[in-house]
């Protein structure tokens, strides 16, 4: 797959719906971190592929050969000065997580490379991930002086509690074999190469089958979480305090500082 033209520096969302197949590709050059402007995008775009009825599977990719998603944008967390405001930047990632869920057709997600926060939230509300072995993942709140509250429950619902509390309390890196053990990654793969062959091989199969089918799978798949709104909007505003304190924002300068 013919990759995109260098990023802008605030990032961008691209979509792209060839024969059943919607792509939607985020990126930033920052290691495709995601502040609250490409967070609201990215929801956008997903929930608006979801009501098109050219869309029969959706393929969640992200730009480059680096990570697939750093998580947070650090620059935006350090510039967050009010709880409201804290509020409003995680609700975007409680936007994109729903926007997932509730979308009737099947996300493919193809992760490329490592994922960290915010990311490993995305992975885990997509319907079917393939990642290639050295994807490994992260929880990285904790190190920051906060904590995985809005991807959270998503995330303790693919891998199950003691996997996500094992993430959570120790941030440090699970390799693609425990992710892919934990039901985090559906498949691995040895390479970019192999990844893209697979994704397109499985999006393909995904296009031609039946739509209801596949709506009625994802919603048994999630059922329980049609009262997620209200749950993750408390996990933003426990994020949004947490993220203003003297601890935090210094535990968030020195990371950058790294």
């Amino acid at each position: 797959m013919t990759e995109p033209a260098a990023l802008p520096p605030n990032g961008r969302v691209a979509v792209e719906i060839t024969d059943g197949i919607a792509t939607v590709r985020f990126g930033h050059p920052k290691g495709n971190s995601l502040p609250g402007a490409l967070l609201r995008e990215l929801a956008e775009h997903i929930a608006d592929v979801g009501r098109d009825a050219r869309a029969r599977v959706i393929v969640l990719r992200s730009d480059g050969t680096g990570p697939f998603c750093a998580g947070a944008s650090f620059d935006e967390l350090t510039a967050i000065a009010d709880e409201a405001a804290g509020k409003e930047f995680f609700s975007g990632f409680a936007r994109v997580i729903l926007a997932m869920l509730r979308c009737p057709q099947l996300v493919v997600t193809a992760v490329h490379g490592k994922v960290a926060g915010g990311g490993v939230g995305i992975v885990a509300a997509s319907d079917y991930a393939i990642a290639i072995e050295s994807a490994a993942c992260k929880l990285s709140e904790l190190a920051v002086g906060i904590g995985p509250f809005v991807v959270g429950p998503v995330i303790e619902r693919k891998i199950g509690l003691a996997a996500f509390q094992g993430m959570a309390v120790d941030a440090d890196w699970r390799d693609a074999r425990w992710s892919h053990l934990q039901g985090l990654y559906t498949q691995l793969v040895a390479d970019r190469a192999e990844l893209d062959a697979r994704v397109h091989a499985l999006a393909t199969r995904l296009a031609a089958s039946n739509p209801e089918a596949m709506a009625l799978i994802k919603r048994v798949a999630w059922a329980g979480t049609e009262e997620w709104d209200a749950l993750l909007e408390r996990r933003a505003e426990m994020s949004g305090r947490l993220v203003l304190s003297d601890f935090t924002r210094s535990a968030i300068a020195a990371f950058k500082g790294r």
